[in-house]
C-alpha cells in the first residue's frame, strides 16, 4: 500500500514533512483518502465545507453536504487522529453554484451544479486555503487519476473504475490547479475503497453514496428554481416543430431536452421536449427523431491538453467527447469557427442540452486522458440537401 499511495501522490521528500489538506464531504471516499494519507505518515489537514444551510437535509439518505455529513466527517477525522476544520462557504456557495443553477433553468438550460461547484468552490477557494495553511497539495475523493507528464506538468486521466468515473465532473479543472490536486482513489474501484474503510475501523464504511443535488434536499429542484426565478415556473404553450400551439405548461422549469412523460398532451404518437424557447416560454416538442443533433456550439471552452488549443485544432481536431454524464464518449472533431468552438459528432446524439457539459477525450474508454470541454451552448442538426427530383420530373 506504501508504494501505491507515494505513486498516486507524487510528491518528493518525506511524508512526515509533507502537509496535505483532504477534502472531507463526510463520504467514504473522501474519508478513506484522509485515513489513506495518515497511514502513509503525511500531515493531513482535513476540511469539510459548510455550503448550506442544512437543517431540512440533515436525515435524508442521498443527499449529500448535510449536517450529518459535516458529523461524519468530524468523527472520522477525530478516529484517523488528524485535524479537521469546518468553513463556512455558504454564501460563496449561493453566489457561485445555486443562483447560477437557478439563472441556467431561467434560461431554458440544464444545467450541472456539481461542475459549477468543483470549478468555483473546492478547485478555486479551497484549494486558495490549502495553500494558505501550508499544504504541498490539496487531495480529494474523486474517481478520476492524475498522471505526471514528461514536461513535469499533470494530465486527468479517467478512473480505473468506469461505473464511477467523475472526469465528465471536473473538465474546467486547470493546468494550474491540477498541478496542486491528487486524486489517490483514481486506480481503484468502490469495492476496494470500502473494503479499506473497514479496515480502517471507519463507521461510515458502509454509507451510502449521495444521490441528491445537495441544496435540493426535497429532491425538487423547481422549487429553489421558482423562488429565485420567478419567471422560470410562467405559463406558456407546448408547440409542435411547425410552431402549432397543441397544449399548455406552467412553466418551463419543469421541462428538460429528450422528455417525455409529464408532457400533459395526448397524441397518438409519443412526443418528446426538442428545445426550450425561454424568451417566448414556449415548450417545443417533436418525435424522437427531431433529438438527434450533430453539431454543438460551446461556451466557456477549457483546455488541459497539449499546447494551447488554437495551436493544435488546425482545420479540425479529432477525439472523442461525452455530452451527458451517463453517457459514453463518442467520436467526434473539434473546430474553430467564427461562432467560438463547435463540435461536430460523427453519430450524433439524441438530448443534446444547452447547459450540459461537452467533455473531450483522446480515447473511448480505458484510463482515457481529459483533454478539457465546454458548456453547451447550443445544438443543431446537419442541413439535409432536398432530395433529388423522380427520375421522370428530372428528364421532362
Amino acid at each position: 500500500m506504501t508504494s501505491f499511495m507515494r505513486n498516486s501522490l507524487d510528491l518528493e521528500g518525506r511524508p512526515e514533512d509533507t502537509r496535505v489538506v483532504v477534502a472531507m464531504s463526510g463520504g467514504v471516499d473522501s474519508s478513506v483518502t484522509a485515513a489513506l494519507l495518515k497511514s502513509e505518515g503525511y500531515d493531513v489537514v482535513g476540511i469539510t465545507l459548510q455550503l448550506y444551510d442544512h437543517g431540512a437535509a440533515t436525515h435524508r439518505k442521498g443527499a449529500c453536504c448535510a449536517g450529518r455529513d459535516i458529523h461524519d466527517a468530524r468523527n472520522v477525522a477525530q478516529r484517523i487522529g488528524i485535524p479537521h476544520y469546518v468553513l463556512d462557504y455558504e454564501s460563496r456557495f449561493r453566489e457561485s453554484v445555486i443562483d447560477n443553477f437557478a439563472d441556467s433553468y431561467a434560461l431554458g438550460e440544464t444545467p450541472v451544479p456539481c461542475i459549477e461547484c468543483n470549478r468555483a468552490i473546492k478547485f478555486r477557494d479551497l484549494l486558495a486555503t490549502a495553500r494558505e495553511l501550508g499544504a504541498a497539495v490539496l487531495a480529494t475523493g474523486h474517481y478520476v487519476a492524475s498522471r505526471r507528464l514528461a514536461d513535469g506538468s499533470r494530465a486527468m486521466v479517467c478512473a480505473a473504475d468506469a461505473d464511477r468515473d467523475q472526469s465528465y465532473f471536473l473538465f474546467a479543472t486547470t493546468r494550474e490547479q491540477l498541478d496542486y490536486l491528487r486524486f489517490p482513489l483514481g486506480d481503484m474501484t468502490k469495492p476496494q475503497v470500502r473494503e479499506l474503510a473497514r479496515r480502517f475501523d471507519l463507521e461510515i464504511a458502509d454509507k451510502q453514496d449521495s444521490q441528491d443535488i445537495c441544496f435540493v434536499p426535497t429532491g425538487r429542484y423547481t422549487d429553489i428554481v421558482s423562488r429565485l426565478k420567478p419567471n422560470a415556473v410562467a405559463p406558456g404553450d407546448i408547440v409542435d416543430l411547425d410552431g402549432k400551439v397543441i397544449g399548455q405548461h406552467q412553466g418551463i422549469v419543469h421541462f428538460t431536452v429528450g422528455q417525455r412523460k409529464g408532457l400533459g398532451i395526448a397524441t397518438g404518437a409519443p412526443l418528446y421536449v426538442v428545445r426550450l424557447d425561454a424568451a417566448s416560454r414556449r415548450v417545443v416538442v417533436g418525435p424522437r427523431e427531431a433529438l438527434r443533433m450533430d453539431r454543438i456550439l460551446l461556451r466557456d471552452v477549457n483546455w488541459i491538453g497539449d499546447g494551447a488549443l488554437d495551436g493544435v485544432i488546425g482545420d479540425g481536431m479529432e477525439m472523442f467527447v461525452r455530452v451527458r454524464s451517463t453517457r459514453a464518449p463518442q467520436p467526434a472533431f473539434l473546430r474553430r469557427t467564427d461562432r467560438g468552438y463547435e463540435v461536430e459528432l460523427v453519430a450524433g446524439e439524441e438530448g443534446v442540452s444547452p447547459g450540459q457539459a461537452c467533455v473531450f477525450y483522446d480515447a473511448p474508454s480505458g484510463q482515457a486522458r481529459v483533454l478539457g470541454g465546454g458548456f453547451i451552448k447550443s445544438a443543431a442538426a446537419k442541413k439535409v440537401a432536398a432530395a433529388a427530383p423522380p427520375l421522370a420530373e428530372a428528364v421532362r
